[in-house]
């Protein structure tokens, strides 16, 4: 497993990229216009994990979640399930791969993608 990022839902793009860029250092990597108000945009750093910001008026300002790559993503899932992690959404087939997402014992969120979504989701 692979940590790839962070995401935090931010109310300010801007006002958020600016800070990573100008106080942290980050640079930006890729920025994603989904329309209707929602935007993503990737930040890194030295290293391969990125800080993901996402805008959009539904979710709660805030870290969101942590997302990691894995290989085989139903055999995680069902490693997850045997030891009896709380799975939010099952291995879910989406147009650029496959995404699921499990809950740790405080309620942070942690999604896990196949590498097919990587690679589309930062090439696009």
């Amino acid at each position: 497993m692979k940590i790839k990022y962070t995401t935090i839902i931010v109310k300010d793009m801007d006002e958020s990229i600016m800070f990573y860029r100008d106080f942290l250092g980050f640079e930006i990597d890729s920025s994603i216009n989904l329309g209707s108000g929602i935007m993503i945009t990737f930040m890194k750093t030295d290293g391969e994990t990125m800080i993901e910001l996402i805008k959009n008026d539904t979710d709660k300002n805030g870290l969101y979640s942590v997302g990691m790559y894995v290989e085989n993503i139903h055999a995680t899932v069902h490693d997850f399930k045997s030891k009896g992690i709380k799975i939010i959404m099952e291995p879910t087939p989406i147009t650029v791969g496959s995404l699921a997402f499990i809950e740790d014992p405080n309620g942070a969120g942690f999604y896990f993608m196949s590498k097919l979504f990587i690679q589309t989701l930062l090439s696009g």
